[in-house]
């Protein structure tokens, strides 16, 4: 049985019980304003209620994954917004939780390539699964705008990533799906162009288990790396970082396609 719709930047369809969600918007590298994150939380959600979808795909069109927020919307937004939105993703199209809002819990496989950086990163380290292509880069663009990387820190120790994920952490260097391969971040690496005949045969496998007893399995994960996630942010939540001057003029300098002036730690 298969069903198919798409929206302006999230597309959805499923057949054979694997759905796969696909991100749409390639002239802009899929980069995440309120309006993709709202549509990717939709698709979840559908994949979720979904009768006849037991696995999941996530990928991107394009040259990339996804560059991360869109800086242009969710970074410059007013101070008042900022305040009164909690941050740069607001109250309308909240994106730390989008995997939790679960009530089945089917496993998702995240299948990046190009680049997967920021947000986008985040996204993939959220999924189930990760088979990426041959070099993909992975980077923790947070650090250098300002907003810290406590969640992306956590979502790295909790696959293991030990020494080398408090280093992109803390550097926010870029790195590459083989270093992450090594690090125990990613399941698997694929020659590029096969990144989603992979992931399919992957979600293969799982689709012929019973479907209640894979999901228990999905459900357990995401609540350890919730609740890992939770437990770090807390330490940074509270600094607002997104009220800083620092965040104000990382983001002022990435729009103007310039070089930050000097960080005053404030």
């Amino acid at each position: 049985m298969s069903s198919k719709s798409s929206t302006k930047v999230v597309e959805y369809c499923c057949d054979d019980h694997i759905a796969v969600i696909t991100l749409n918007r390639p002239e802009k590298l899929n980069a995440f304003d309120d309006e993709m994150v709202r549509q990717l939380s939709a698709a979840l959600q559908r994949l979720d209620s979904d009768p006849d979808a037991n696995v999941g795909i996530l990928c991107g069109n394009g040259r990339a994954f996804s560059s991360g927020a869109d800086v242009h919307q969710r970074h410059m937004r007013s101070r008042d917004e900022l305040e009164r939105g909690g941050g740069p993703a607001g109250r309308a199209a909240p994106s730390i939780d989008l995997f939790t809002r679960a009530v089945n819990w089917k496993p998702v496989i995240a299948a990046p390539h190009g680049y997967a950086i920021g947000l986008g990163l985040g996204i993939v380290l959220d999924s189930d699964l990760i088979v990426a292509e041959d070099g993909t880069k992975f980077q923790v663009t947070e650090i250098g705008r300002g907003l810290g990387g406590t969640k992306f820190w956590a979502q790295l120790h909790f696959r293991g990533a030990g020494a080398f994920g408090d280093e992109v952490a803390l550097t926010g260097r870029f790195f590459s799906a083989e270093e992450a391969f090594a690090a125990g971040i990613i399941n698997r690496i694929v020659k590029p162009g096969k990144r989603m005949e992979a992931a399919r045969e992957l979600a293969e496998v799982i689709a012929k288990h019973p479907p209640l007893s894979v999901r228990v399995t999905t459900r357990a994960r995401r609540w350890y790396l919730a609740q890992a996630t939770r437990d770090a942010t807390i330490h940074s939540d509270p600094l607002k970082l997104y009220l800083t001057e620092d965040f104000a003029e990382a983001a002022r300098a990435f729009v103007e396609k310039r070089q930050p002036k000097p960080f005053k730690g404030r």
